[in-house]
């Protein structure tokens, strides 16, 4: 791919798609409304859905040729991606997600960015945009350095060289030299897919000019469920590659283990102290929880000054549940005590 080319590369949006009914029509609209100039395709891969995902994509394909539905049948996000990618045509691969809405400038300065920066792979800024109160709590969280560590495809940074990218857009052909997505890595897919473009000479570039609006989960039960998968696997790919990780992943588990050592400290201490029993001072422990309590009140009000009241209040539950889902999920997964975790934990 040249930026000497006089006409614009094609591109293909790729999304893995399952049981996205209230999602799926917002976010293919924003592909058809994108204002770049060049030929493109849409190609869903289509899991097997069971709350009428699939009946929506094909009143979209019938009404848009260029949206094109294949079969998915594993239901994963990499086998999707893969399917897609393998049936594309374009050279720009542009990965996309059933929870995100792209800005209508979005392919136009990727596929700029990806011409000048000579990379492999773009990627911007997931800008998490709630609807309801719970909605813009788990949104402040990931837009916050409390909630997700304050990396740049969260709250910004200088455009350049990156660890990953939020979603991404690819050149191709360094997607299949590479030997596109793990398949057995179900979760932190992007973020391995990128340790091989790196490690193979490429580049992962990030810009703050790339923002991509992301629509969290909406109910407390699907946000936890996604942070301990997130986790698990996060704590098998530290197991995995080591010190290809970075030290922010270890911050979550230490919490957790911390907060879990402090409070069975704590409560030895209250029976130490019933029995006057030297092991009283352990009554101590209950000092590490603590803290944590304190932090989770300050950043609530500290980060949410302009949120309303009922966000403010949902911000100190989605907090501890973030950090608690992860946290628990990476011991799981580093540990192994998820057991085949392939076949356990999908999407």
């Amino acid at each position: 791919m040249s930026s000497d080319d006089t006409a614009p590369v094609g591109v293909s949006y790729v999304m893995p798609v399952l049981n996205e009914v209230e999602e799926i029509r917002s976010a293919v609209d924003s592909l058809i409304a994108q204002d770049y100039s060049g030929p493109f395709e849409v190609i869903l891969a289509l899991g097997p859905s069971v709350d009428g995902t699939n009946e929506v994509v094909a009143e979209m394909s019938l009404a848009d040729p260029r949206i094109r539905s294949i079969p998915n049948p594993v239901g994963s996000t990499p086998a999707g991606l893969n399917v897609a990618i393998l049936a594309s045509r374009y050279p720009v691969t542009v990965r996309v997600d059933a929870h995100s809405v792209l800005p209508t400038d979005y392919t136009r300065i990727a596929v700029e960015t990806l011409l000048e920066s000579g990379a492999d792979n773009v990627g911007g800024i997931m800008h998490a945009e709630g609807r309801t109160p719970f909605e813009k709590a788990v949104a402040r969280a990931y837009g916050s350095r409390v909630g997700l560590g304050g990396t740049p495809h969260h709250v910004g940074g200088k455009e350049g060289p990156a660890e990953t990218a939020y979603l991404g857009v690819f050149q191709r052909h360094r997607l299949v030299e590479v030997g596109l997505f793990d398949e057995d890595i179900k979760r932190g897919q992007d973020w391995e897919l990128n340790r091989r473009l790196r490690s193979t000479g490429g580049t992962v570039w990030f810009t703050p000019r790339l923002t991509v609006t992301y629509r969290p989960r909406p109910s407390l039960k699907k946000l936890v469920r996604q942070f301990v998968a997130t986790g698990i696997w996060r704590g098998e790919l530290v197991r995995r590659f080591r010190f290809a990780n970075s030290l922010r992943y270890l911050v979550p588990p230490v919490m957790v283990t911390g907060v879990a050592l402090g409070l069975v400290a704590g409560l030895v201490g209250v029976v130490g102290a019933v029995a006057h029993s030297p092991l009283a001072w352990l009554l101590l422990g209950f000092a590490v929880p603590a803290v944590y309590v304190v932090f989770v009140v300050v950043a609530t009000f500290a980060s949410g000054r302009s949120d309303d009241a009922r966000t403010r209040l949902w911000f100190l539950v989605v907090l501890p549940c973030i950090h608690f889902g992860w946290g628990i999920g990476f011991v799981v997964g580093f540990s192994k005590l998820a057991g085949n975790i392939t076949a356990h934990v999908g999407r």
